[in-house]
């Protein structure tokens, strides 16, 4: 048969004698037991016709030297469903050939239907191939068998298309050669099913004419040249529910149904789970699509209840895993322990103690044998039920803790060089003995890079922080939540972020480190003040500051004074936000440490703008934005431009407004930094509704408030709010401001920030003045004087003034409206203000108009 093997060898392979196999050879035996021959055909490993020819012509039948059987495919399976868009593109290609051979190599993991897809798509393109349609298996994976030798697959074939067994030639070359030359002039589909390499199938290709081939292969047959890839994915889920419904042949049971849907995503939409499950509910008339997907859910290990008879998911991933080296295999355990859904070649290397290079070569392997999938360059996921099979197996892996740690290690270790590129300030740093426990970590140069990087890990960061609080390893839980914070400040949800910081303020009290504790309540109190909860952050940063003074750590007690003092400005207390800001600064310049000064400066320059000092709120905010631009650190850098932009605007000088405006939303755009981009979208929107622009205002306000209500952020919503109510007023949309400035006035009076109610309650007074309700608007004035001047908010105080000239004007009293005016002029004017021009013309009117 020209197996490779010699008699000897096909002898023991047979368990039979040496002389048995010589006389059949030699014709001596001239019609052998059918036992014989079935053991020879069995050491031989013939399937299909070419088995049945080969024990024909052994015990000596006549058989037709032109006789062949070229349609050998298996049956077509009833319940095939979906696959449309890939049988789509073999229908295509079929039909487009012209002269040359089409491989098309089907690739996917275990269980997702590639031998039943090549066959369904046979069936529907047989009628194209006149020759036949002939299919083979290759046995890449199947249990007790070794892969298919390429000289016997020939001989095989070769029998198939009738080739008598004589004219066989003995060289896997010269076989080769006769079925190109036989199929040359032949329009024929052949299958090659579960091949275990391109090596394995490359011989076997036809070498001319119009025949299509399809290879199935649980690896990436990349090295076959010429191929068409398919890779099959998981079903979609409609597909997968209808694939469920149909083969559990269950009356009243429809797609839709809440267990049917739970099942087939507890199978992990893959065919073979799938099928298992479904071929249990049609033969177990008492179990329901709910109790089984509620028992499914419940299990220790689903892979358990993925079987039936001798076919199982387990087993079919094993077939998989046995094909691994050892080094390989090892690692595709410990991946499964990975606590999140994708992860890349840093963290590979973490888990299993093995250097970059190394990690990447058995990430490819383990890729190329549909372990593997890659979402994205260098980016590596796991199928839900391959990953339950892999830590199944590392569960028996003495070494498991082990490797845990590793990769707790080195995400602790990047997240605290991330988060410090990220604030723009050192945080604790990991152990020596940490950082020497990991093998790499990404080399970030910039906070924009260290964003992108926390970001692409934030769930794999979130997810080991949930592992070590479940495990009450709180050192862990203390550091990688500072790992986080950064990343939290930029991008939220801050509701998450106070909860994890609030968890890691609760380990760091169980250890009795006071450093972390001071450290999580500085973290909790800076987004207590984002969201509004004034209260919550000033509890936070004053206990925060007592832990700091008593340890002597001025670095803490910056942080902590620099956030005071933005808590005391959202809440009015301008004197004591200035009192604790100018400490800060104190301390910030003592130390020499130039990012929490400049931080100092733009939050201490934000206080004198309210209050009216608008030369020394610009030179604060010159002196930082020299600051960060010496550091290259531009997220900060568009910061400051925000509030120069918006100081600018204070003045009246519009143009010098705008420009630094325009650069901030660039870098905060480019850096993806969305916050940063609603202040700057806010501040715009205000400008040009100062300078009447009122539909590029509205557009702007409106994409501010969209980013607003996103991030949580309240304060930004309810400023933004205050300028839309204005724009929408200016336009005639009364409705529309009145909804807007009664959600801002609740929100400034929910969370206590006085000198924003007094903005709105300005703003809600001139909408009643202009709508004729003088008596509102009257009363809305009054209270926004008084509580400016509370607070000694003096361009609050002059529109407050102004607005009650203009409401004694509307009423008739031009004398009362005069003296109103002028106390709002000397305001505006003492402070600089732009608005003094206005101001004054309108006394001058009311002059020429009492004198004329």
């Amino acid at each position: 048969m020209g197996a490779g093997l010699t008699q000897e060898e096909l002898a023991a392979a047979a368990g039979l004698s040496l002389r048995a196999v010589s006389d059949l050879e030699r014709g001596v035996a001239a019609s052998p037991q059918r036992g014989t021959v079935r053991s020879l055909a069995d050491a031989l490993r013939l399937d299909g016709p070419a088995r049945a020819r080969f024990e024909s012509v052994a015990r000596g039948r006549p058989v037709d030297s032109g006789a062949s059987a070229t349609r050998t495919l298996p049956r077509d399976i009833a319940s095939f469903i979906g696959r449309q868009r890939e049988l789509q593109l073999l229908m295509d290609a079929a039909a487009e050939a012209s002269g040359a051979v089409g491989i098309h190599a089907i690739g996917g993991m275990a269980g997702v239907g590639k031998t039943a897809f090549a066959v369904h798509a046979a069936h529907r393109l047989a009628g194209r191939f006149p020759g036949g349609q002939v299919f083979l298996s290759l046995h890449g994976h199947t249990p007790g068998r070794r892969p298919v030798d390429s000289g016997d697959a020939l001989a095989s074939l070769l029998l198939t298309i009738g080739v008598p067994a004589a004219q066989v030639p003995p060289e896997l070359e010269a076989r080769s050669a006769l079925w190109r030359d036989r199929l040359a002039d032949t329009r024929l589909l052949l299958v090659l099913d579960d091949a275990a390499s391109s090596e394995q199938v490359r011989p076997l290709l036809p070498g001319a004419g119009r025949s299509l081939v399809l290879v199935t292969s649980r690896r990436h047959l990349s090295a076959l040249d010429d191929a068409m890839a398919i890779s099959l994915d998981t079903l979609p889920p409609d597909e997968a529910a209808g694939m469920l419904v149909r083969l559990a042949g269950r009356p009243g049971l429809g797609q839709s149904d809440p267990g049917v849907r739970d099942l087939v995503r507890l199978c992990g939409f893959l065919p073979l789970a799938i099928g298992l499950i479904g071929r249990q509910l049609h033969h177990h008339a008492a179990w329901s699509a709910v109790g089984r997907a509620g028992a499914l859910a419940a299990a220790r290990d689903r892979l358990d209840l993925l079987s039936a008879e001798n076919v199982s998911v387990a087993a079919a991933f094993d077939l998989s895993y046995a094909n691994l080296t050892g080094g390989w295999q090892r690692l595709f355990r410990r991946l499964g322990l990975h606590p999140g859904t994708e992860f890349d070649d840093y963290a590979a290397a973490a888990l299993d103690g093995i250097d970059l290079a190394a990690a990447r070569r058995g990430l490819e392997a383990l890729y190329d044998h549909y372990l593997l999938t890659e979402p994205a360059p260098g980016r590596y996921r796991m199928h839900d039920l391959i990953r339950e099979h892999a830590r199944a197996l590392a569960d028996r892996d003495d070494d498991r803790d082990r490797a845990t740690g590793q990769l707790l290690d080195y995400y602790q270790h990047a997240a605290a060089g991330a988060n410090a590129l990220i604030a723009r300030q050192d945080g604790p740093a990991p152990s020596r003995a940490v950082a020497a426990a990991v093998p790499a970590v990404p080399a970030l140069a910039d906070q924009g890079q260290a964003l992108a990087w926390a970001r692409g890990e934030r769930a794999n960061l979130l997810a080991c922080l949930d592992q070590t609080v479940v495990a009450d390893q709180h050192a862990r839980v203390v550091a990688l939540t500072v790992g986080l914070s950064g990343l939290l400040l930029s991008d939220g949800p801050w509701a998450d972020a106070i909860a994890l910081h609030g968890a890691a303020l609760k380990a760091a009290r169980q250890l009795g480190d006071r450093p972390g504790q001071a450290t999580a309540l500085n973290n909790r109190g800076t987004i207590r003040q984002r969201t509004g909860d004034h209260p919550g952050a000033a509890r936070d940063l004053a206990e925060a500051l007592g832990i700091c003074r008593d340890l002597g750590d001025r670095r803490g007690q910056a942080s902590a004074l620099t956030i005071l003092g933005t808590v005391w400005r959202r809440t009015g207390d301008y004197p004591a936000a200035a009192r604790d800001l100018a400490e800060a600064l104190g301390i910030c310049r003592a130390l020499g440490d130039r990012p929490r000064q400049a931080n100092a400066l733009v939050n201490l320059g934000a206080v004198r703008r309210l209050t009216g000092d608008y030369p020394a709120a610009i030179r604060d905010f010159a002196e930082a934005l020299g600051i960060f631009r010496e550091m290259g650190d531009r997220s900060s850098q568009a910061n400051v431009l925000v509030n120069l932009g918006a100081a600018s605007r204070m003045t009246g000088d519009f143009p010098a407004a705008v420009q630094p405006l325009q650069e901030a939303l660039g870098i905060f755009r480019e850096i993806g930094s969305r916050l940063g981009e609603a202040n700057a979208l806010y501040y715009l929107g205000v400008v040009r509704r100062l300078t009447s622009d009122y539909p590029a205002a509205a557009r702007d306000l409106t994409a501010a408030l969209g980013i607003f209500r996103e991030m949580g952020d309240r304060l930004g919503q309810a400023g933004t709010l205050i300028h839309l109510g204005a724009a929408w007023r200016m336009t005639g949309d009364f409705p529309a401001a009145v909804q807007a400035l009664q959600e801002a006035l609740g929100i400034y009076r929910d969370i206590g920030d006085r000198g924003g109610e007094v903005e709105a309650l300005n703003e809600r007074g001139t909408l009643h003045r202009v709508s004729g309700e003088l008596a509102q608007a009257q009363d809305c004035h009054r209270r926004s004087l008084e509580l400016a001047r509370g607070i000694e908010a003096a361009w609050d105080e002059a529109h407050a003034l102004a607005g009650l000239g203009r409401c004694a004007l509307a009423a008739g009293d031009a004398a009362r409206a005069e003296s109103l005016l002028r106390q709002a002029l000397e305001v505006f004017q003492r402070i600089g203000a732009g608005e003094a021009v206005e101001v004054a013309a309108e006394l001058e009117t009311l002059a020429v108009t009492r004198d004329p």
